[in-house]
């Protein structure tokens, strides 16, 4: 068996067997097959795709390439796993809330990288939070209160970030099979017996249409099914970012704030939703309805607030940081972003001079009567915000220093956006759309600009 055989038969549209995939997998690992073979095969993948089975052995060997954590001892553990988004604080809000209520969270989540956040960014924006502990530590926490969040262990699926860092390198990262295979590999090795897969789609995701997303979670629940992880996914939108706050400090703020009850609508829909299947999942009831409830009901009697400042306080974060949010360090500069309605009129006066133009088969008067009433139009016109694509803000909170677009970039946590005004909010002349902060005065006066001409305003 030789990688040379393996391209060309996927190269070919063919059947890869668990053999040649694991074989693939294991040396690749090692490093005796080159990045230029491994490239190539990736690059026939995307291209040629790969039948269920194929995805389910090359996630299986992914997972098997490193260490397989053993969470048995825990009983049963639900893990939640998103495939991205911007302004995604709902780990920081969800797992104390699914803690409280009795279900074990062993969760290891990732950084950042591109216009993505990622959760122990976010965490170690809270001073002397540790993300960095042995499995051992990991395991004891949540055996004595019931939660821990920490950053992936350095041997977790590590055929995964190998290959993930050639499908950046080659433009192969929208594909399923490959995408299933990455998420549900490090799933499966992070030892949870049952998963709820939070699918996004939209500007700010993987899957830009839904039926696409639809997809890649029906690859992936299959994938958990042969692999005996009886899995769930919710499907979400990422249109626009995800709550009112985009940014690493920023953001666990606005989730303190959502465990003490001020919760933004769009982001307690997708926490009730991923939660109450967590909880059917854990054995804690089968009526997602009544599985809401029992969440809601925790955040107002201060159950779940209190679990985060567990966690927190357990893995030596400075708690009173969440007692007073005051306490986080700002951006040296907030600048707001005001609406002043002159970009809209410049595309309507264009718009109404097209229209102008084209009234030459009717009568002066009636030429006339409808002249004026476009006129009339544009002064009294509601504007509502039509657009407020994720991606660009996910890309703006980047240029800002809240994301890394290089593994060794640096964040810097206080930094990002608020926003004020969102998809379907009525605006008028001078209402601030939201705030830039930024600790660079030149960069937050362009991203000022730049969230103008972001918003679409009509």
């Amino acid at each position: 068996m030789n990688i040379q055989e393996i391209i060309a038969k996927k190269r070919d549209k063919r059947k890869l067997s668990k053999e040649e995939i694991d074989f693939f997998i294991e040396e690749y690992t090692k490093g005796t097959i080159a990045d230029y073979q491994a490239s190539a095969l990736i690059m026939a993948i995307y291209l040629n795709g790969m039948e269920e089975e194929e995805t389910t052995n090359l996630t299986l060997a992914m997972a098997n390439s490193g260490d397989i954590l053993d969470l048995s001892a825990l009983g049963t553990v639900v893990d939640k796993h998103s495939t991205g988004g911007v302004g995604d604080k709902v780990t920081l809000i969800l797992a104390p809330i699914i803690a409280s209520l009795g279900v074990p969270v062993a969760k290891m989540s990732g950084r950042g990288l591109g216009y993505t956040g990622g959760t122990i960014d976010k965490l170690e924006s809270i001073p002397r939070y540790q993300t960095n502990l042995p499995e051992e530590e990991f395991i004891a926490n949540v055996k004595k209160i019931g939660i821990s969040l920490i950053g992936q262990t350095r041997n977790l699926a590590p055929a995964d970030k190998k290959i993930y860092a050639l499908r950046d390198a080659t433009s192969t990262t929208e594909s399923i099979p490959l995408i299933a295979s990455s998420i549900m590999s490090k799933k499966i090795a992070a030892g949870a017996n049952k998963i709820v897969l939070d699918v996004t789609y939209g500007s700010g995701a993987f899957m830009k249409t839904k039926e696409r997303a639809q997809e890649l979670a029906n690859t992936m629940m299959r994938i958990g099914k042969l692999a005996g992880r009886e899995t769930v996914a919710v499907i979400t939108p990422m249109e626009e970012p995800l709550g009112r706050n985009v940014g690493n400090s920023l953001e666990v703020v606005e989730a303190v704030e959502a465990l003490k009850g001020n919760i933004a609508e769009d982001v307690k829909e997708v926490v009730l939703a991923l939660g109450s299947n967590m909880l059917k999942l854990a054995g804690k009831g089968d009526n997602l309805e009544e599985n809401k409830q029992k969440m809601l009901e925790n955040i107002q009697n201060g159950k779940a607030y209190a679990k985060l400042k567990e966690l927190v306080a357990n893995q030596g974060g400075d708690v009173s940081y969440l007692e007073d949010t005051d306490k986080f360090k700002k951006a040296k500069y907030e600048m707001p972003v005001v609406f002043e309605e002159e970009d809209v009129r410049k595309r309507e006066k264009i718009e109404y001079s097209n229209n102008r133009e084209s009234i030459n088969n009717i009568d002066m008067n009636s030429k006339e009567n409808s002249v004026k009433a476009q006129e009339n139009d544009m002064d009294i016109k509601q504007r509502t915000i039509k657009r407020l694509p994720a991606e660009e803000i996910g890309k703006l909170s980047v240029f800002l220093g809240a994301g890394r677009m290089k593994k060794e970039d640096e964040i810097e946590p206080e930094v990002g956006i608020t926003f004020y005004k969102k998809v379907g909010d009525k605006v008028e002349k001078g209402d601030t759309l939201a705030v830039i902060h930024a600790n660079n005065e030149e960069k937050g006066k362009e991203a000022v600009e730049r969230l103008k001409k972001i918003y679409e305003i009509n």
